[in-house]
């Protein structure tokens, strides 16, 4: 009788646990989404008919429009180390005037400051890479 106690309380206290587990790790998660909220990202927008420089500002998760590209910044992480800094972010770019609708994005993915040859993005007209990832 006493071992059938032991265990229905071992069983309520493990529930006890999970459940715990799970609020705290959505607490952090909320806290880190909260922070990445607050960063504002520099692209650096090159027009190769006009040799026109533009850099464009960016909050996470806000789309600016671009001449005929739509773009918006998923998720931005500056590295760790001090002495060689890298910049990543993940970036998406529609391009208006594609009417395609297999192809909804003419880059979707994470793009790296130090090296923008790594993930390129390629198009006939612009050219972009990405400057800085600061708070605001």
């Amino acid at each position: 009788m006493l071992q059938k106690k032991n265990i229905k309380l071992g069983i309520i206290n493990f529930f006890i646990l999970i459940f715990l587990l799970i609020n705290f790790t959505n607490s952090k998660s909320d806290e880190l989404d909260k922070d990445s909220k607050n960063l504002l990202v520099e692209i650096n927008i090159l027009d190769k008919v006009s040799s026109k420089n533009t850099i464009l500002k960016l909050k996470i998760g806000e789309e600016k429009k671009f001449q005929n590209l739509i773009i918006k910044v998923l998720k931005c992480e500056n590295s760790k180390f001090d002495d060689d800094p890298e910049i990543t972010a993940y970036i998406q770019v529609k391009d208006l005037n594609i009417s395609d609708n297999e192809r909804v994005f003419i880059f979707n993915g994470w793009t790296f400051s130090s090296s923008p040859t790594l993930n390129p993005f390629d198009h006939p007209v612009y050219d972009l890479w990405l400057s800085s990832c600061r708070p605001i």
